[in-house]
């Protein structure tokens, strides 16, 4: 069975090495893009240099389906049913091209089809906060709710996932997806949320980074500065022509009380970030062009309402910043 995994990985990488003159930057394909409810598209993206061929997740909530959607449509064309043998193509993307986790916070709907999907996972390890590994290990990898999948915590110990809590703003190496990260933290709703920054550098081409961010609340709702920090560093990657792009989330239309909001954001509350990240990043016109991805909007069961379609509509009336706002569906890929 080894060898069959060896040889599949080594089958599904060829043809996605280095490409000579092609230009950094990174893939993201979405697994899944909604916040609660609906358990089969919970929030889930894998992302990977352009130089790599492996994958990391960031965060875990849909993972399997979003593979199989994914498939469905094309957005992993290196897969085939050939050679994936003697694994599905869904096997395959999942055991062999993930090649770890990043979970911003321990919120079920952020790693549910992780665990779910753990029985039959590879051997990887999972990134995050010291907050959520430690939620992880004792709420998750218990042998009460789970059986413990992990290298550490009660019982017996299975070690299919590595758990590894980096400190904030220390550069680490994200396994065998060729990326670095540096984490930070933001908060949500009295829970700890994280900021992963990725980063990659290709031969003779200068860095190049891309921002994944858990469930945040704005600042002022939150009575925090953990937005400005983060929007300090990004600032600083913008100057330096770094960024190319970020995900991050909208839970809820306009017009939901602070009271409601438990920690997210609205499109009022986004534009208004944003405009302070345009303020550190060099002032007016700095995000024009700017790639922000809108994650984790939650659906309604009331019939007639469609909050995404409120969202995209205040997000874009909204948008004197220029920024490029992108509504990926389940399965999409999109390039940065």
């Amino acid at each position: 069975m080894a060898k069959a995994f060896w040889k599949a990985a080594l089958l599904l990488g060829a043809g996605l090495g280095a490409v000579p003159g092609a230009s950094a930057g990174f893939k993201v394909v979405a697994l899944g893009v909604n916040g609660g409810v609906e358990e089969g598209n919970l929030t889930s993206y894998l992302i990977r240099s352009d130089s790599q061929t492996r994958y990391l997740a960031l965060d875990a909530g849909s993972v399997l389906p979003g593979i199989s959607k994914a498939l469905e449509k094309g957005s992993f064309p290196e897969v085939t049913v050939q050679n994936a043998a003697p694994l599905t193509p869904q096997g395959a993307v999942f055991r062999n091209l993930i090649s770890g986790y990043f979970i911003s916070h321990a919120h079920l709907d952020h790693l549910a089809g992780l665990i779910i999907a753990s029985p039959q996972d590879t051997k990887k390890p999972i990134y995050g906060s010291a907050d959520t590994i430690d939620t992880l290990r004792q709420h998750y990898f218990n042998w009460r709710v789970w059986p413990n999948f992990s290298d550490s915590g009660s019982g017996q110990r299975l070690g299919t996932y590595r758990l590894n809590a980096p400190r904030p703003g220390q550069r680490f190496s994200l396994g065998l997806s060729g990326l670095d990260g540096v984490i930070y933290p933001l908060s949500h709703g009295g829970v700890t949320s994280s900021m992963l920054l990725v980063s990659s550098a290709k031969e003779n081409q200068q860095l190049e980074s891309f921002a994944y961010f858990g469930d945040t609340g704005a600042d002022k709702q939150e009575k925090s500065r953990d937005l400005n920090a983060a929007w300090r560093v990004l600032g600083d990657e913008i100057k330096q022509q770094r960024l190319k792009g970020m995900i991050i989330e909208t839970s809820y239309a306009n017009g939901m009380s602070d009271s409601q909001l438990f920690g997210h954001l609205t499109p009022a509350l986004l534009l208004g970030e944003l405009k302070n990240l345009e303020q550190v990043a060099g002032g007016a016109g700095s995000l024009k062009g700017l790639k922000v991805v809108i994650s984790h909007i939650k659906p309604s069961l009331t019939a007639g309402d469609d909050p995404r379609a409120k969202i995209i509509r205040q997000l874009e009336q909204g948008n004197s910043l220029g920024v490029n706002f992108i509504f990926m569906q389940q399965g999409d890929s999109q390039d940065f």
